[in-house]
């Protein structure tokens, strides 16, 4: 195994804990495959020699399903399973996760990214929004900075 997939996988799964939460995104390989049909930007990786450095998913839904989301009438997992995946209707984007290997950090990484992310997914969906739900202040801090570079509204449910 690469030097740091074992580090990427231990730092996501002990900072998200998901596993011990069944409300959030469980990014299973089926899951992984089903942000690859919604579309192939949901996910990006960044690798050097060693693997992984950075992780991103993101995925577009609708402003309605955000905000059940941000009342607390849906979950994240209910987010993105609610979520349609050929649908020309999305029209915000949910900033998942971005999780960069600390040595890698505040290098511009995971905001150049995103934005590539969502710039591509603009092509396709009439995105006006961006929704965050930030397990640090350093994510909520990525999804304004998002916002703000791409003139969105944002909209950030409390952790």
């Amino acid at each position: 195994m690469q030097k740091n997939l074992a580090r990427m996988l231990e730092m996501v799964h002990s900072f998200f804990d998901m596993k011990n939460d069944p409300d959030q995104l469980q990014v299973s390989e089926a899951a992984q495959a089903r942000l690859q049909r919604i579309h192939p930007m949901c996910l990006t990786e960044v690798t050097n020699e060693d693997g992984p450095i950075l992780w991103l998913l993101v995925f577009p839904t609708s402003q309605a399903l955000v905000d059940s989301f941000l009342k607390d009438e849906i979950n994240e997992q209910e987010l993105f399973d609610r979520t349609p995946e050929d649908s020309k209707g999305h029209d915000c984007i949910y900033l998942c996760s971005a999780s960069v290997l600390p040595e890698f950090r505040n290098k511009g990484l995971a905001s150049q990214h995103t934005i590539a992310a969502v710039q591509a997914m603009q092509k396709e969906f009439p995105i006006k929004s961006l929704c965050v739900w930030p397990f640090s202040k350093e994510g909520e801090q990525l999804g304004q900075y998002i916002a703000n570079k791409l003139n969105l509204p944002l909209y950030v449910k409390p952790f």
